[in-house]
């Protein structure tokens, strides 16, 4: 039976905010901070906010492969991206200390009861990106929109670092949308969001909110069911 969480949201919060290049941004941290402080106060908001991994992942999986001379596992990339979220993922829970569930969420088998007006999530294990266990939460919790913050203003037609003419999308069906990504989760993959994922939040009726992180009043907009700058999978 999934529960009811009144006023609250699932903000999927990617790891290219974080780290961008392998070092903490701590003054983007700090405005994240804020914003959602600001949210709780001013707005009686609940959050569960999922962490991504970030460069952190991307420089461990390097690593490994220097060091053996070959690719990684599909299994060992994946582990390597899960613990980068689990590290992001504490250092905010350590940064809401007075507002956040003291468990980090990394176990999805089972619904928990948090109290709190913040709860931090992180991976849960191979195969399972955190767009994935996003999905399944924001379900578990009966909440029908999540909002991931990127480092992209909006979802495009195809890949717009190597097709200049890529378009930018305010609006696109999942359907649509799954026939662009296709239907296999690569680790470490670079789509606005995983295939997999896409797939059960279309069979879940939740829509997500795409949007750049580094403008947070746009993420207030959206929040607020107002109209933004981005793109609605839906």
């Amino acid at each position: 039976m999934a529960n009811t969480y009144s006023n609250a949201h699932v903000i999927k919060l990617g790891g290219s905010l974080i780290v961008p290049n392998g070092g903490i941004d701590t003054q983007y941290v700090k405005k994240f901070c804020t914003f959602i402080r600001k949210q709780i106060t001013d707005k009686n908001r609940r959050f569960f906010i999922f962490v991504g991994g970030g460069q952190l992942a991307r420089h461990y999986r390097d690593a490994g492969m220097e060091v053996i001379g070959h690719e990684l596992t599909n299994d060992d990339l994946d582990w390597l991206g899960v613990h980068a979220t689990r590290l992001n993922a504490h250092l905010f829970r350590t940064i809401f200390r007075d507002l956040a569930h003291p468990a980090i969420i990394k176990d999805y088998s089972y619904i928990q009861k948090p109290e709190k007006p913040i709860v931090i999530a992180a991976g849960w294990k191979p195969g399972w990106s955190t767009d994935y266990t996003a999905v399944i939460l924001a379900a578990d919790y009966n909440i029908k929109t999540i909002t991931k913050l990127s480092n992209a203003d909006y979802v495009y037609d195809k890949d717009p670092l190597r097709y200049p003419n890529a378009k930018p999308l305010e609006y696109i069906t999942w359907k649509n949308y799954r026939a662009m990504v296709g239907d296999t989760w690569v680790p470490g993959s670079n789509v606005p969001f995983d295939p997999v994922a896409a797939k059960l939040a279309s069979e879940s009726g939740i829509k997500v909110l795409y949007l750049n992180g580094h403008d947070l009043e746009n993420a207030g907009r959206a929040l607020d069911g107002k109209k933004f700058v981005g793109t609605t999978i839906g």
